[in-house]
Order: structure tokens, then C-alpha cells, then sequence
């Protein structure tokens, strides 16, 4: 996604191959001077996702973000997600917000 504002890590194993990826981006805000980080995409293959892998994703996106100079990084996951909501709650902090939406 060369012209995108997206950005993409990914992920391997010792064999070299991918075993999950993750979406970022930077983004303005009016509530802070400085940008925050949205991440979008987190996934790790099913059977290796007490391995690590999706923490060393977070902390490389924590560390896009540091580098950024970013006010924060951020996400979002369903309610019923409770196996990624161990590890979120490792690595975050939970909010007060609820999402709504207009599907168009």
C-alpha cells in the first residue's frame, strides 16, 4: 500500500514464516498537538496465539509510535474476543468508550 497512510508489520517463526501481522497509522487529532497511532489489524495464526508473537506485534507498533512521537496507541476489539482481551489487558489499558457507527 505504497501511496496509503497504512503501514504493516509482520511476524515469523525460525523457519521464516509468517505467523501473524498487524495494521497501523498515524492520524491528527483535535484533542491533542500530537498524532495518535490507531492499530487496525492485529492477527496471529490460531494455533500459535499464547506464543508471543501478537505482544512482539503491539510492542513494535508501541515502538512505531514512540518513534513517531505520538500521544498514543490505540485499538479496538469485539466484547466476545476474550483470548486477545488477556493479552490487551497486559499490554493496555480498557477505556471507557463505546463505538457507534452509521453503515452506509
Amino acid at each position: 500500500m505504497a501511496d496509503s497512510d497504512v503501514h504493516g508489520l509482520a511476524a515469523d517463526n525460525s523457519d521464516g514464516l509468517m505467523v501473524g501481522f498487524t495494521h497501523y497509522l498515524f492520524h491528527a487529532t483535535t484533542g491533542d498537538v500530537r498524532n495518535k497511532c490507531y492499530l487496525q489489524d492485529l492477527y496471529v495464526d490460531t494455533e500459535l496465539r499464547v506464543s508471543g508473537a501478537g505482544r512482539a506485534l503491539i510492542e513494535a507498533v508501541y515502538k512505531k509510535g514512540d518513534e513517531a512521537n505520538v500521544s498514543e496507541v490505540y485499538w479496538m476489539t469485539q466484547k466476545f474476543n476474550s483470548v486477545a482481551c488477556v493479552l490487551y489487558d497486559r499490554v493496555g489499558q480498557q477505556t471507557p468508550f463505546i463505538k457507534y457507527r452509521r453503515p452506509v
